[in-house]
């Protein structure tokens, strides 16, 4: 039971990871305002409530469709 809330905890992580690292990717690629303000900035700006919400959602989503493609196949 421990071993998979670990398994759960580090895909979930990874899933967040992947998340806020393509948002930072994208306010030096699109926004102008982070080559303005600079990396302080954009991390304040990435790291909000919503984006918090939509993270830890798709992580789950992301942990039930690997889990369920692991128990299939």
């Amino acid at each position: 039971m421990k071993s998979k809330i670990v398994r759960a905890v580090v895909e979930m992580g990874f899933i967040i990871f992947l998340f806020y690292s393509n948002l930072l990717m994208g306010e030096y690629e699109r926004a102008n305002q982070s080559h303005k303000h600079g990396f302080i900035w954009s991390v304040e700006d990435i790291f909000t409530i919503g984006n918090l919400t939509i993270a830890l959602l798709s992580s789950f989503i992301g942990y039930i469709a690997i889990e369920y493609f692991r128990k299939k196949y």
